[in-house]
């Protein structure tokens, strides 16, 4: 079992570096899954109301010999019920599906600026977490600008903001921020799904220096940035060997030398004009 280290959030939690995105990890299968990361050494589950998985998700939880202190469940309000009483009736419905007694980690999934919620679904979530409902809030998908305006409008800086994030993408003016206010970065899709990335020069020069598979080192190049990824695998020797980047180190070089792959968004995905309800 790989032992992940974790980081402090601004909330006092500690934070794995390294975590499991469960994305189409649904039903029985899905729940065996998560239940073998768990048993691989992953103690953050990421999760959300849209990807119809809680109950998955909940049902390894609590198949685990491992202690529930130990694991952080995240899981996110959608956009159809952004507000400040939908979002409470949201969370006690993810508790409900998860079977969990708390949310470790609950996430605004998109803002939908068009609809302009989000700062009551943020007030909600400051409720729940003063109640001890939810024990961490963040936000997902947030730009500057917005996470700006929650802070200013509640005083209540999110804990993470979950954000695509590869060396297409690596969001490095969004990163600064977030390190200027002690936010955690978490990135989705670490490793550009369907695109050409592991195939890369700089990464492959990477992974051959290090003696580590190209993906090992896209995720070392994440933790090396302050980011947490959260890698999506059903395949426990998969969740090992994504798990497995902590005996090792990039050069600044090469840090650099990957970063300068950037490309911009591979998908439909920029906060101030996406949907997702």
């Amino acid at each position: 079992m790989v032992t992940i280290p974790t980081v402090t959030l601004n909330d006092g939690t500690a934070f794995p570096q390294l975590g499991l995105g469960t994305y189409q990890l649904d039903g029985a299968d899905g729940a065996d899954a998560v239940l073998a990361a768990i048993g691989n050494g992953y103690r953050l589950l990421d999760t959300a109301v849209n990807y119809g998985n809680e109950d998955a998700v909940g049902a390894a939880v609590r198949r685990s010999d491992i202690d529930r202190d130990e694991i952080i469940v995240a899981t996110k309000v959608p956009g159809r019920d952004h507000g400040y009483h939908e979002t409470i009736r949201s969370a006690q419905g993810s508790l409900a599906r998860l079977g969990l007694d708390r949310i470790d980690l609950y996430l605004i999934h998109w803002p939908n600026p068009r609809v302009d919620k989000y700062v009551d679904t943020w007030r909600a979530m400051i409720a729940l977490q003063e109640e001890g409902t939810v024990t961490s809030i963040g936000v997902s998908n947030f730009t500057e600008g917005m996470l700006t305006r929650l802070i200013d409008e509640t005083g209540v800086v999110p804990a993470v903001n979950q954000v695509e994030m590869h060396p297409y993408f690596p969001q490095t003016a969004l990163r600064a921020f977030h390190e200027r206010n002690d936010i955690r970065t978490e990135s989705w899709s670490p490793l550009a799904r369907r695109s050409e990335l592991l195939a890369e020069q700089a990464v492959a020069d990477a992974a051959a220096r290090h003696e580590v598979s190209p993906t090992q080192a896209v995720l070392r190049w994440h933790v090396q940035l302050g980011s947490t990824p959260i890698p999506k695998s059903a395949d426990p020797s998969r969740q090992r060997e994504n798990a497995e980047v902590f005996g090792f180190s990039l050069s600044d070089a090469e840090v650099a030398e990957i970063s300068r792959l950037e490309r911009g968004r591979l998908w439909d995905g920029d906060p101030e004009v996406h949907e997702e309800f």
